[in-house]
């Protein structure tokens, strides 16, 4: 909802032609190789999105929603009186169960992670089965903000597969170099995953534990990264590393819209992108 950034920004324009972060997002997927894309979002947002976005993407790749809200449950879990916001971003993955039927990536709407991001995710998912998963990894020192602290999911990576991914929030610039609190030079999770459907039994038993924790905070979240870290740590999955030499810009406070239009600017004047993705 861009609760800090004011607004929905995942269709605030940052192209040279109006174009949005989520834009090169799906365009970037196109030209990797994916075939289809779901968008989940708020059941309320839904003809914003659909004027804003959808539209757009009609006759070049299909485009289908799925609506995350609060009641859509595991059998026989809840309901929860008063609970009106969705649980989070593991959640978000599991109310799309029905319309994954085959290997599939998962990204933030918000996040520009690069072509070669998507092309190398796009390798991996042609050859993925079972509870083989991948996580694309970025540098920490690039995913920082000049205009505030941010959270990131810090990797412990061993043999080039995930161990466990520990979550860092209130990473300022002034935290990161040598001998500060970060090197800059550890890998963290953007939310750029690569899954298999074997992924949804495994979000669901975490989402019954969540759900069933005595004393667990109403206003809690069933966080993607700490639900797959739950499965490699039971030995339920295991992810593979992909690490990104990207350039990755994101939006998190509106002061970033300026920083991540300027870099895009200058991929186009590279010719990394036309100056109209969709004509």
């Amino acid at each position: 909802m861009g609760s800090r950034y004011g607004g929905l920004k995942q269709i605030d324009p940052v192209g040279p032609s109006g174009e949005t972060v989520l834009d090169y997002a799906v365009f970037d997927a196109v030209r990797a190789g994916f075939g289809r894309v779901a968008f989940v979002i708020r059941r309320e947002l839904e003809e914003t999105f659909r004027t804003a976005v959808l539209a757009k993407y009609s006759g070049r790749i299909p485009v289908e929603l799925v609506f995350q809200e609060a009641d859509d449950l595991p059998q026989g879990v809840g309901p929860f009186a008063g609970r009106e916001k969705p649980w989070g971003t593991g959640h978000a993955v599991w109310c799309a169960r029905a319309a994954m039927g085959g290997p599939f990536g998962v990204i933030n709407a918000d996040d520009f992670y690069g072509a070669g991001s998507f092309a190398r995710l796009a390798a991996f998912l042609r050859n993925a089965q079972g509870a083989r998963f991948a996580i694309v990894g970025f540098r920490l020192g690039n995913t920082l903000s000049e205009n505030g602290t941010v959270s990131r999911g810090v990797c412990r990576v061993e043999d080039g597969r995930l161990v466990s991914i520990t979550e860092e929030r209130a990473i300022a610039r002034p935290d990161v170099g040598r001998g500060l609190r970060f090197t800059g030079e550890e890998t963290v999770s953007m939310n750029f995953w690569g899954f298999t459907p074997a992924v949804f039994g495994g979000l669901e038993a975490g989402l019954r534990a969540f759900l069933a924790a005595p004393g667990s905070d109403p206003k809690a979240e069933f966080y993607l990264p700490a639900a797959v870290s739950d499965l490699v740590a039971q030995g339920a999955a295991s992810v593979e590393v992909l690490p990104s030499k990207e350039e990755w810009f994101g939006i998190t406070y509106r002061e970033d819209r300026g920083r991540v239009a300027e870099a895009i600017g200058a991929l186009v004047a590279r010719g990394a992108y036309p100056a109209q993705l969709f004509p």
